[in-house]
């Protein structure tokens, strides 16, 4: 049987679906590409002189690796030129990236976070990229933080990469997830999973234990009664499972299910959560819903949060639908 590359897939869909255009379909390999070239930076790793600090800081007030400015550099001028975007948003820059004079702008506008994980990629482990498409609304300007500011419904593709032993792609249109792993003799990403299913219950969770002394009393029940195993009130054993790499926690789910936390808690509060709305947990929250899984922040479903700053901030809890909506329950309570 024939292999199916990242091109063909797209055209297809767009052939025999008619659910993507050509400048969707452009911009989706543009960002494939893009993906290929910070994976081959990362896998350079010392011998390119590109892992440790780069003396800067975001504007989260993080500081920021060497490769988290080389992957967004390479993100924007790899999608400069090609006439289907009207602007750009990282989570690394305070304001959006508009396109230069000289190129022809689209309708398109690109979301993302250039290097998601990156604390881990001095001691090697996965991380990723991960990004959004947006319609550019009519009447408003595209100068203005407030053409991004779209409810994550709104989204049109979704997708991530993770960067380990192999790089890969996964992607969503609204139409299932599917996954596609680069060939790194060809240079193709070749699709190798098709219409992803989380399954709907887990023994697996993933929390950062080392705030727990911060957890709201919702947060701090579930994993409570994850803990205690059999003797607890669940009847069974959960292990858990925490690469600070949101993109490796989330593929993991993916695979084989499992619940991810990222829960507003007390050193959090008044910054609204840790990751990101925008950049972050939209686009996760459209690829697990379209996986048959669930997306919350614990008190509402990610996807119908209105924005209203770039840089916002939102909890999230993601993964194996009963899982999820347990922890949701218990917020309710």
């Amino acid at each position: 049987m024939a292999l199916i590359t990242l091109s063909r897939f797209l055209i297809e869909e767009e052939r025999h679906k008619q659910f993507i255009c050509a400048d969707l379909r452009f911009l989706v390999e543009i960002v494939s590409r893009a993906c290929k070239a910070i994976s081959i930076a990362i896998g350079k790793g010392n011998l390119a002189g590109v892992l440790g600090g780069a003396g800067t800081d975001n504007v989260q007030g993080e500081a920021q690796k060497k490769l988290d400015v080389i992957s967004n550099e390479i993100l924007l001028e790899a999608n400069e030129w090609g006439g289907h975007l009207a602007a750009m948003t990282s989570e690394e820059m305070e304001d959006p990236h508009l396109i230069p004079h000289r190129y022809p702008k689209g309708e398109y506008l690109l979301v993302f976070d250039p290097l998601d994980g990156s604390s881990n990629i001095d001691v090697n482990i996965s991380v990723g990229t991960i990004f959004s498409v947006l319609r550019c609304p009519e009447g408003v300007p595209v100068d203005s933080d407030n053409v991004f500011l779209q409810p994550g419904t709104q989204q049109v593709c979704a997708g991530f990469a993770v960067y380990g032993p192999t790089t890969l792609l996964v992607l969503t249109f609204g139409d299932g997830v599917h996954c596609f792993t680069l060939d790194r003799e060809f240079g193709h990403f070749v699709l190798t999973q098709e219409h992803i299913r989380i399954p709907e219950d887990t023994r697996e969770f993933a929390i950062n234990m080392s705030n727990a002394r911060f957890w709201e009393a919702p947060v701090k029940r579930y994993i409570d009664e994850l803990l205690a195993g059999k003797d607890g009130p669940r009847g069974k054993d959960f292990n858990m499972r925490w690469v600070a790499s949101m993109v490796a926690d989330v593929f993991r789910i993916l695979t084989r299910g499992g619940v991810f936390l990222y829960p507003l808690d007390s050193k959090m509060k008044d910054k609204g959560g840790k990751l990101r709305l925008m950049y972050e947990a939209n686009p996760m929250a459209m690829i697990v819903e379209q996986a048959g899984g669930v997306a919350t922040t614990g008190r509402q479903r990610i996807l119908d949060i209105q924005p209203t700053s770039l840089h916002q901030r939102v909890p999230v809890i993601l993964g194996s639908r009963n899982e999820v909506e347990r922890v949701a329950g218990y917020h309710r309570d």
